[in-house]
């Protein structure tokens, strides 16, 4: 189980992260979307450095470690996107990192983490096997600081960066904003950094614990037999008391993406707005097109990452469900 750290992120923290990511990272775009006769915005992450959002939180969070802590390196678990932006950051700084992936993780972001200069350790996710214990037990051994991929506040602050970003280019806060969310450190981060923005969280299907957690006002997980899902970005077992502190009470429970509707949202991405959008980063977008949300122009939708393998992403925007 994830040690959390006692701080609490705050506005001020995403704030701080706004500024830290800005001085090395230009923004993304925000893009005009028209959905039927709305037209709002997509904020796309996917054009980030290593192809998804992860990059902000990873960046803010390394950033942020003392001399000593940088010494003793750092260990991360995710299956792809947030083990790049760990990768990323620790090269930049001159930090080793070990990322603890699945084995079943796509071989591109396999392949990238590596490439990003970072020390590799699969598991069996099929398995039933503690990811988080795997990663305690390498910080243990080795003395490196456990870097969580939502479950810490300086990644939540640094995700909410993009909300700071967003509010900047618009002018103003978005009336709402939809977001793909897996343990749901982007959403906490956008309801730090947009207090005045209602947080719309996505999920696939039967993967909706953040949902019922919001819903019940009590963290619960994905269930023993979750099904299978493309979305390997949004695969959590359950969100943290960190996220779900932020989230609970400032959160619509959200929607759920069907895999169906996930697909047809990655074609929609790349015919309208010439984007590669892997499918955990488009359930966002697949919740807006569903029609189950109600649409304005005001509102932000986040398109959060491109990590796809290739063969796959053309399959599906090749052939219509």
């Amino acid at each position: 189980m994830f040690r959390e750290s006692p701080r609490t992120p705050t506005t001020d923290g995403t704030m701080l992260a706004a500024e830290q990511v800005a001085a090395i990272l230009p923004p993304t775009p925000l893009l005009p979307l028209q959905i039927g006769e709305v037209s709002l915005w997509a904020k796309a992450e996917s054009l980030q450095p290593i192809g998804a959002f992860k990059i902000r939180g990873a960046w803010y969070r390394l950033n942020s470690l003392s001399a000593e802590e940088r010494r003793r390196g750092v260990v991360a678990v995710s299956s792809g996107n947030h083990a790049q932006g760990v990768a990323w950051a620790a090269r930049r700084l001159g930090i080793a990192a070990t990322i603890v992936m699945p084995v079943d993780a796509p071989q591109v972001k396999l392949d990238a983490t590596r490439a990003l200069g970072a020390e590799v350790v699969l598991y069996n996710r099929p398995g039933g096997v503690d990811r988080d214990a795997v990663a305690n037990a390498l910080c243990d051994e080795r003395g490196a600081v456990f870097v969580h991929a939502y479950a810490d506040p300086w990644i939540i602050e640094g995700q909410g960066s993009a909300g700071i970003e967003i509010t900047q280019q618009m002018g103003r806060q978005p009336s709402r904003i939809v977001v793909c969310c897996g343990g749901g450190g982007l959403a906490a981060g956008l309801a730090l950094a947009c207090p005045d923005s209602v947080i719309v969280p996505v999920e696939p299907e039967g993967w909706d614990d953040m949902a019922r957690s919001l819903a019940s006002g009590e963290i619960e997980g994905v269930g023993p037999n979750p099904p299978a899902t493309a979305c390997d970005a949004l695969q959590t077992p359950q969100t943290s008391p960190v996220n779900f502190a932020v989230l609970h009470g400032r959160a619509e429970p959200g929607e759920v993406a069907s895999e169906a509707e996930i697909r047809a949202a990655q074609r929609f991405a790349f015919r309208n707005l010439g984007l590669v959008v892997e499918p955990g980063g488009a359930a966002a977008l697949a919740a807006a097109l569903s029609g189950r949300i109600r649409l304005d122009e005001h509102m932000v939708v986040m398109i959060t990452g491109s990590n796809v393998d290739p063969l796959q992403f053309a399959r599906t925007i090749s052939t219509d469900d």
